[in-house]
């Protein structure tokens, strides 16, 4: 692989961290991206790119000859007010041009509420709250997309992401982070860097029409990935919020349900060994070189 032209919706932390892996991986990449921002030449990572605007609302038209001449895509944009917006605008674009690799990133809120048991991604998917609503929608039309136009087209399902400069520690220090009062709650989690290089090594080892559950091995309740990091760092506890107290619609939805998402598909396929298994080794990563 010599050099590919990469065109992301979106450019958030899963796509800057892709970027990042194939820039160190020595490959030349000609990247264009959209975000909100207003059109504009950047610099990420020494890599000269095209900013592009696109909302709900508009989008600069010059970024469709870009599109036209990508190789690859990463869709990251969420469904807004229910409707996938880069389908929406850019599907007759999209399937007419000769694209090698399409990832849509969705997320395990598709499952809906499993009452702690594990998920694998021939699981019922049951979604009661409007995000895992919308992006079950989603997911259909994308795989549709490719059933009909015969595109190139895989499927994420990332768990709950957290990073080097996002995470329960610098929410612990800055004193934002909440104990929820909610017993038996599970989850699973994932660390950016995981999500990056599992993304790159789909640029080789790829199989269309796929969905894979991107999460580490390691399930657990946010109560104790918390005191975990506050005994990384030697903090007090802070006080546990009941939740009816929760102001957050989402975040409170999200505490009603409890699911443990099985990640063997994912390694099995990409021969993959995660670097942060679990939150024990991604925080202490965090905790002695960021923190």
């Amino acid at each position: 692989m010599k050099k590919i032209n990469i065109f992301c919706f979106g450019f958030g932390q899963v796509a800057k961290n892709f970027i990042k892996k194939i820039n160190f991986e020595n490959i030349n990449v000609n990247l264009t991206v959209t975000t909100r921002e207003k059109s504009m030449k950047k610099k990420f990572d020494n890599i000269n790119y095209y900013n592009y605007q696109f909302s709900e609302d508009n989008f600069d038209v010059n970024l469709i000859d870009s599109l036209k001449k990508s190789d690859h895509i990463l869709v990251s944009i969420p469904p807004v007010n229910g409707v996938d917006i880069v389908l929406k605008k850019f599907h007759s674009y999209i399937e007419k041009n000769n694209t090698k690799w399409i990832t849509y990133l969705s997320a395990t809120s598709i499952y809906g509420d499993h009452k702690g048991k594990w998920v694998n991604e021939s699981s019922k998917a049951d979604p009661k709250f409007q995000n895992g609503i919308d992006r079950l929608k989603a997911e259909k039309s994308w795989m549709k997309l490719s059933n009909i136009k015969n595109l190139p087209i895989q499927i994420f399902r990332l768990s709950g992401i957290y990073s080097n400069e996002r995470n329960i520690l610098l929410r612990l220090k800055s004193g934002k982070a909440k104990i929820i009062n909610k017993k038996n709650h599970c989850f699973s989690r994932i660390h950016v860097e995981d999500i990056a290089t599992l993304l790159f090594k789909s640029l080789k080892i790829f199989k269309t029409k796929e969905v894979y559950n991107i999460s580490d091995d390691r399930p657990a309740p946010s109560e104790e990935v918390a005191l975990y990091g506050i005994k990384l760092l030697g903090i007090s506890k802070p006080k546990s919020v009941q939740i009816g107290d929760l102001e957050n619609g989402m975040l409170k939805n999200f505490y009603l349900e409890s699911k443990k998402v099985s990640n063997q598909k994912m390694k099995t396929f990409f021969n993959y060994k995660l670097k942060f298994p679990t939150y024990v080794e991604g925080l202490n990563y965090i905790n002695n070189n960021f923190i």
